[in-house]
C-alpha cells in the first residue's frame, strides 16, 4: 500500500502540491469504544451519512473507522461527474418497480446534483464545483440512434431535460467536423451528441477531503488507521496501527452499524459476493492554453463521453487539464484488490488513444498523472441503501462508477432510516433491495472478464460493421439495460 498518499490520484497529488492538505492519516482508534452510530469505510458514503446524522440530531456520538485515510478509495480517485447517473436505466427501473418509483428515482437522482453543489457552497468545501453538464458524442450512425434513442426515452418518462444536439451544432459548439470514416477506422469528429443538464465537474479529492473536516466540525470521530476485521449486530471489530507501528485490537459497541466500504467490502467475509470490484483506470495532461480549450469547446463544469460500450469519461479541470478514464482493466481472481492492479500500461495506452481520438489538439500534451482503483458492481447492476432496524446494520453501495453524487442521496437516505423517519427518500425503490450474489469462482472470474472482452468486441464489431452490436445486445441484460 503507499505511503505517500499522493500517489493515489492526481487529485490528492494536486491537494498536496497546493499544500492545502499534508494527506497525513489521523491518530487510530486505540481503545474499546461505545457510540450510537459506528461507520465503516471514511469514503463518500460514510461521511455523507456521518455529515447527515450529526445536523439531524446532534445529540448522536457518532465514529468512523477508516483503514487508511479518508477518501482513500473511490471517493478521491473517480472522474470527478457529480451526475445524475444511475446504475440502473429508467426503463430498467420501470419494469422491477414500476413507472412511479422509476420516476421517483430520477427525480432524486436530479435532486442529489443540486444538493451536493448546495452543502458544498454552505459548508465552505471548495471542491472546484461548476454545473455545466454533460456532453455524450456520437461517433458514427450506429452511435447517433443510441444518442436519439436515449434522448426519447428521456423525454418519454418527462424528468430528465436530456438534448440531442445535430451535426451542424456539434461543430458550431465544438469545432468538430462530421464522422467520414470507413469500415474500421475512425476521424475525429462526431455526427451528433447528447447533452444532459444535470451533471457537474468537482474535484474529489477535495469534495471528500473537505467533507471529512466538516463532520469532524459537526462533532463526529474520525479514526484512520484502523482497520475493520468483522462487524456483527450492535458490534465492530478492528485493528488499529499507530505511528510506530504498533497495533491494537478492539470493539466498539454501538446500536446502529454502517457499512460503506464500495468495491473494497469484497475482501470482508460478511459483504464477499454481494460486491465485485472492477477497477477503472484515469490519467491527467498536463495544462492546456485557453486557445486549444477554445478550439476545443469544453467548458469549465462540463464533462464529456461518447456511445461505445467499454466506458470512457472524462472533464476538464479547473486548472485546465484532461481528466480523463475509462473501463479495460480485468477482474482479478477471488475478487483480489491489490495497488499492483491501480496501473495498467495497456489501459493507460488505450485512454491516451482514444483521448486523442476524440480531442486532437490533445496529441503534444503530456500525460503527468496515471491511476486507478476498484469500484462496486452488484450482481443486478442495482446500489442500495439499506437498513435493518433489527440488528441495527445500515449498508449503501454498489454504484457502478456512479458514486460521487449517489453516495450524498445513500447518506440522505441511511439517515432518514436510521432515525426511523418516512420521508420521500424512504420510499425510493433503491431502499433495502438485495442483489443477488455473485457466482463463486471459477464462474464469476470467466463471467467478469468474458463481459469485459464483451464490450471490447462490441465496440469493434459495432465500428466494422457500422450496425448495432450483437455482442452489446448480449450483454445489456447483465449491465441494468
Amino acid at each position: 500500500m503507499p505511503t505517500d498518499h499522493r500517489q493515489l490520484s492526481f487529485w490528492f497529488d494536486s491537494l498536496a502540491e497546493s499544500g492545502t492538505d499534508t494527506l497525513v492519516a489521523r491518530p487510530g482508534l486505540s481503545r474499546d469504544a461505545r457510540y450510537d452510530v459506528c461507520i465503516v469505510g471514511g469514503g463518500l458514503t460514510g461521511l455523507w451519512t456521518a455529515y447527515y446524522l450529526a445536523k439531524s440530531d446532534p445529540s448522536l456520538n457518532i465514529a468512523v473507522l477508516e483503514k487508511h485515510i479518508a477518501g482513500f478509495g473511490a471517493s478521491g480517485r473517480n472522474g470527478g461527474w457529480c451526475s445524475a447517473l444511475f446504475p440502473r436505466s429508467t426503463a430498467s427501473l420501470e419494469r422491477a418497480h414500476g413507472r412511479d418509483a422509476a420516476i421517483a428515482m430520477r427525480r432524486a437522482m436530479i435532486d442529489t446534483v443540486d444538493e451536493v453543489g448546495r452543502v458544498a457552497a454552505s459548508e465552505g468545501i471548495d471542491c472546484d464545483y461548476v454545473k455545466c453538464g454533460t456532453v455524450a458524442f456520437a461517433r458514427d450512425a450506429v452511435q447517433d440512434s443510441a444518442a436519439r434513442a436515449e434522448v426519447a426515452e428521456a423525454r418519454e418518462f418527462g424528468v430528465d431535460e436530456l438534448l440531442y444536439w445535430d451535426a451542424p451544432t456539434v461543430r458550431a459548439r465544438f469545432g468538430a467536423t462530421a464522422v467520414a470514416s470507413s469500415p474500421g477506422t475512425r476521424q475525429a469528429g462526431a455526427s451528433g451528441a447528447s447533452f444532459d443538464p444535470a451533471c457537474a465537474r468537482v474535484q474529489p479529492a477535495k469534495l471528500v477531503r473537505g467533507l471529512a473536516r466538516v463532520v469532524e466540525e459537526l462533532g463526529v470521530d474520525i479514526f484512520e488507521n484502523t482497520e475493520v476485521d468483522d462487524w456483527a449486530a450492535h458490534k465492530v471489530r478492528f485493528t488499529s496501527t499507530d505511528a510506530a507501528g504498533d497495533q491494537f485490537d478492539g470493539t466498539v459497541i454501538a446500536p446502529t452499524v454502517v457499512i460503506a466500504v464500495e468495491g473494497y467490502g469484497a475482501g470482508l467475509p460478511r459483504v464477499g459476493r454481494r460486491v465485485l470490484p472492477l477497477y477503472s483506470l484515469m490519467i491527467a495532461t498536463e495544462p492546456l492554453p485557453d486557445a486549444v480549450w477554445d478550439e476545443i469547446g469544453i467548458e469549465h463544469g462540463q464533462t464529456f463521453t461518447d456511445y461505445r460500450h467499454l466506458l470512457v469519461y472524462g472533464q476538464r479541470t479547473a486548472d485546465n487539464r484532461f481528466a480523463f478514464g475509462g473501463r479495460g482493466a480485468r477482474y482479478h481472481w477471488g475478487s483480489r484488490i491489490s495497488p499492483d492492479y491501480d496501473r495498467v500500461d495497456r489501459v493507460f495506452a488505450h485512454l491516451r488513444d482514444t483521448l486523442v481520438d476524440l480531442f486532437p489538439q490533445a496529441a503534444g500534451a503530456q500525460v503527468t498523472h496515471r491511476w486507478g482503483g476498484p469500484l462496486g458492481v452488484s450482481r443486478d447492476w442495482h446500489a442500495t441503501a439499506s437498513y435493518n432496524p433489527r440488528t441495527g446494520v445500515a449498508f449503501a453501495g454498489g454504484y457502478v462508477g456512479d458514486g460521487l453524487s449517489t453516495t450524498n442521496l445513500a447518506g440522505r437516505t441511511l439517515s432518514d432510516l436510521i432515525r426511523e423517519e418516512t420521508t420521500e427518500l424512504t420510499g425510493l425503490p433503491w431502499v433495502n433491495h438485495r442483489s443477488p450474489l455473485w457466482e463463486p469462482e471459477p464462474l464469476r472470474f470467466v463471467g467478469a472478464n468474458l463481459g469485459l472482452l464483451g464490450m471490447e468486441v462490441a465496440d469493434i464489431e459495432q465500428r466494422t460493421t457500422r450496425r448495432p452490436s450483437l455482442a452489446a445486445r448480449l450483454i445489456a441484460p447483465l449491465t441494468g439495460h
